[in-house]
């Protein structure tokens, strides 16, 4: 069985190399009419894609879920108009293939320029997220890189139904292969295994899921491997905050969604500020539904005013609850909350609520993170609200990309040199 599912994986990964080198030279008219057409199709195939999904939720894996996974798992109408409209966002969105990045002509006359071309075959491992299939594959097709995507058998129905959407899309447009996007047609783990060294035929690899599934990704791969392991992001509540704007700041970075990884998993406060602030944040945070696991100085301020909470331990601080949980500190110092990020964070979102230009500065500069964030909510890092589009996903790695990833950022590049009949002497 596993010859045979590697014979099967290969075979898939073969086909995507060809329609890779097709799709880095295909119009974007072409890819523009396909993406367009997918997005109608999605929105005529809601009461379809509802029904894949029911059963998905339906099946003993998905009751196996935590509740952050099984939200991340679930589609509504809502969601999907949001899947639909971030394709329409993704067409609008300039093609990066093609673009010059430098240009320079040398003293013996040969011209050089640098331009923007695919990266080629992108593959997409992930878990509950049935979002993701139409999210990478969008932006694969628009960038010219042709994607395998492999998700959990959490998801499998409504993966499949999202893919053949796809395929008809392609289909209708015409001019681009049909094996441009590819569904791996089981869960079985022994396809992943293969797919993770087919490093001739498959030039990165995504993990998106939980840190478990990212590093046995990063730790198994001969592919290069673009990741996140955890989203530990922080509010920061400085002393010149402006109160009202730090509590609604921080209730929404938790509670808005707490299933998603630029949620806050920490908030800091200021020693002079914590017994203005924490007794009104605390109680709004939870009047939304949010525990608070606090540390001594939190802890008598809130046990004062009243507010339900509980003691730390010392995981809590550095812990991506992905769940209405909160863990809650009071910090002496700018200094201290910066050192505090950098030590127990996971340089994925981080933000200050300052009306202190010098502090947001400072704190924008040396907390070393892939997104930070001066009076504005952590929840916001996101391709989509980036302008974006979609997102293939966000990283924490400091090479090639960091952050929320769009089109540019599954780009390579390559010289062009023109002469006119140079040679070296």
């Amino acid at each position: 069985m596993a010859s045979e599912l590697a014979t099967l994986v290969t075979a898939l990964a073969q086909r995507a190399r060809a329609a890779s080198l097709a799709l880095a030279v295909a119009p974007t008219a072409a890819k523009n009419a396909a993406l367009a057409r997918l997005a109608d199709l999605i929105d005529a195939s809601q009461p379809g894609l509802l029904a894949a999904n029911a059963r998905d939720l339906a099946s003993p894996e998905a009751a196996a879920l935590t509740a952050a996974a099984r939200d991340r798992l679930t589609l509504t109408p809502a969601r999907l108009s949001h899947l639909a409209q971030s394709v329409r966002e993704v067409v609008a969105l300039p093609d990066p293939v093609g673009d010059v990045l430098e240009e320079t002509t040398r003293p013996n006359g040969l011209r050089i320029r640098k331009l923007r071309v695919p990266i080629g075959v992108i593959g997409i491992i992930y878990e509950a997220r049935p979002n993701v299939t139409i999210d990478c594959a969008v932006l694969c097709l628009k960038s010219g890189n042709a994607c395998i995507l492999r998700g959990g058998k959490e998801c499998f129905q409504t993966n499949t139904a999202l893919v053949a959407l796809i395929q008809q899309a392609l289909a209708h447009a015409g001019a681009l292969p049909a094996d441009a996007v590819q569904l791996i047609p089981t869960t079985d783990r022994a396809a992943l295994a293969t797919l993770l060294k087919l490093d001739t035929l498959v030039h990165c690899l995504i993990p998106r899921g939980g840190e478990s599934l990212i590093r046995y990704v990063a730790e198994n791969s001969t592919i290069p491997v673009i990741k996140h392991y955890r989203g530990v992001c922080f509010v920061y509540v400085d002393a010149a905050a402006d109160l009202a704007m730090a509590e609604r700041i921080t209730v929404n970075a938790k509670a808005s969604r707490p299933s998603a990884c630029n949620a806050a998993e920490q908030l800091l406060v200021h020693r002079d500020l914590a017994a203005k602030f924490l007794p009104a944040a605390g109680r709004s945070l939870v009047a939304s539904k949010v525990a608070l696991r606090c540390d001594a100085a939190s802890a008598a301020l809130l046990a004062a005013a009243g507010i339900p909470h509980t003691a730390a331990t010392a995981a809590d601080f550095s812990t991506e609850f992905l769940d209405y949980v909160i863990a809650v500190r009071v910090v002496d110092s700018l200094g201290d909350a910066i050192a505090t990020i950098n030590r127990d964070g996971s340089n994925h979102s981080d933000a200050i609520v300052t009306a202190d230009a010098a502090a947001a500065r400072r704190f924008l500069a040396e907390v070393d993170s892939a997104t930070v964030y001066w009076n504005a909510s952590t929840r916001f890092t996101d391709g989509f609200e980036f302008g974006y589009g979609a997102e293939i996903g966000i990283s924490t790695d400091r090479l090639h990309a960091r952050g929320p990833m769009g089109l540019r950022e599954l780009c390579t590049h390559k010289f062009v040199i023109e002469g006119t009949g140079q040679v070296r002497g």
